[in-house]
């Protein structure tokens, strides 16, 4: 066994203890179908998300299925369809499936949302998927969702500007600072990338990386830990490149950030396995322009953070929970649903499929020429299995990611601001915060 794997089960031994509070939060397992597929009477499902693809994947599933069938309705992403799911639980109008990002679960699970999947779907999750993406699904000990696709962070970097100043690809983090002020000071109007605007997500997925652990546990209370050394360490670097001028100030996201990317103002780009898909409708002109690396570390070993990612989930009052498994089973593992995704798509996806037996049936739909012919998909699966193991998210999250936004683009402000709202949010929740 490798060292890489003997940390990963260890972290998630700790994982796994740290998150048993909210086995007594979520309640019980889920109960049998009130009609089990197979026995004459087909079922139908309801299924809620905002992913891309969704709708044309659940018609795939359709026609491979005579006692099954799936419908498909497209919900508001981010924190309004979270809401929404959660006003139609409480109405006792949920849909049987819906996907929800992994920062979200906990907080979902612990306020008695979800179905406990443990029966039907937790020896999938472990069977099927990498060891660093089942903590995130596995909480206090019972499978709540499970994983559909995995987020390294990677480096996305202009090969051009690169050549031109006579720059090496970094591998740590103070050989991108170097990087930054070669670029800089050869062009003041180029910058190493833009970081402006502040983004919750990939400040967490960095911080990851340093090996920060925003959540834990001691004994029976929660442990809140963003403002910790890890995460200042982060976002004093990032506080630093911004104040010197050397990463532009320019939102993450929005027309600048196009404008800059699309016109050579920024020499790299932080971003995701999914990331990759932009690039071609974005950025058209710079065809084999750009080229894909491993984040740069603190110190020089191969590690990364997750940047978003997304997992399926059956709501609480589903009446349909192994026919839902099914379906999730299928979406989540068969090749032929992948294809039926990309296949739907009017633009590039590149996202990675936590199962790896998805990612060849990925790769086939992925033109990768824009990046000079990079294995697009081989460079993120190499990316997925440096992940830093054991991260979990807390049962307040989504109130942590408001404040921070709120926070601006300060980042030392953005861990400020959480650790406060967290240690709040848990005590209103009526959860013990240790001290």
């Amino acid at each position: 066994m490798s060292r890489t794997h003997r940390t990963t089960r260890l972290a998630l031994a700790a994982s796994a203890a740290s998150l048993a509070l909210l086995a007594t939060a979520c309640g019980g397992g889920s109960g049998p179908d009130a009609q089990a597929p197979g026995d004459g009477n087909p079922v139908t499902l309801t299924f809620w998300s905002a992913t891309a693809g969704a709708k044309e994947t659940a018609e795939a599933f359709n026609k491979t299925q005579s006692d099954i069938k799936v419908q498909f309705s497209l919900v508001p992403a981010g924190p309004e369809g979270v809401t929404k799911l959660s006003n139609a639980v409480k109405g006792g109008n949920a849909p049987d499936i819906a996907t929800m990002d992994y920062s979200a679960l906990p907080e979902y699970a612990s306020e008695g949302n979800l179905e406990n999947l443990t029966a039907t779907s937790g020896e999938l999750v472990k069977k099927e998927f990498p060891e660093a993406v089942q903590s995130l699904v596995n909480l206090g000990g019972s499978t709540w969702a499970v994983p559909f696709d995995v987020t390294p962070i990677q480096l996305y970097y202009r090969k051009d500007l690169f050549q031109k100043h006579g720059v090496e690809v970094p591998t740590t983090w103070a050989e991108y600072r170097t990087a930054a002020e070669k670029i800089h000071r050869a062009d003041p109007a180029l910058t190493i990338t833009n970081f402006g605007g502040g983004d919750p997500a990939l400040l967490s997925g960095l911080a990851w990386q340093a090996g920060a652990q925003w959540y834990g546990t001691k004994g029976d209370a929660w442990k809140v830990n963003i403002d910790d050394p890890a995460s200042r360490k982060v976002a004093a670097y990032w506080d630093g490149l911004l104040k010197d001028g050397l990463a532009s100030k320019t939102p993450l996201w929005g027309e600048g950030e196009t404008k800059e990317r699309a016109t050579g103002k920024v020499a790299t780009i932080i971003g995701a396995a999914w990331s990759a898909g932009n690039f071609p409708v974005s950025y058209p002109d710079s065809k084999g322009k750009w080229g894909i690396a491993p984040l740069p570390t603190w110190d020089g070993t191969p590690s990364t953070g997750m940047y978003g990612g997304t997992s399926y989930i059956v709501p609480k009052g589903s009446k349909h929970t192994e026919a839902a498994a099914r379906f999730i089973e299928w979406v989540t593992t068969d090749p032929e649903a992948m294809t039926a995704r990309l296949s739907s798509l009017k633009t590039p996806s590149s996202a990675l499929p936590a199962n790896e037996g998805m990612r060849a049936a990925a790769a086939k739909e992925f033109d990768g020429s824009y990046f000079g012919d990079q294995d697009v998909y081989k460079l993120a699966g190499e990316a997925a299995a440096t992940i830093v193991p054991g991260w979990t998210w807390g049962p307040v999250q989504q109130q942590v990611t408001s404040a921070q936004m709120a926070a601006g683009g300060d980042h030392t402000k953005m861990l400020s601001a959480g650790q406060a709202k967290g240690e709040t949010a848990v005590k209103d929740r009526g959860l013990k915060l240790a001290q």
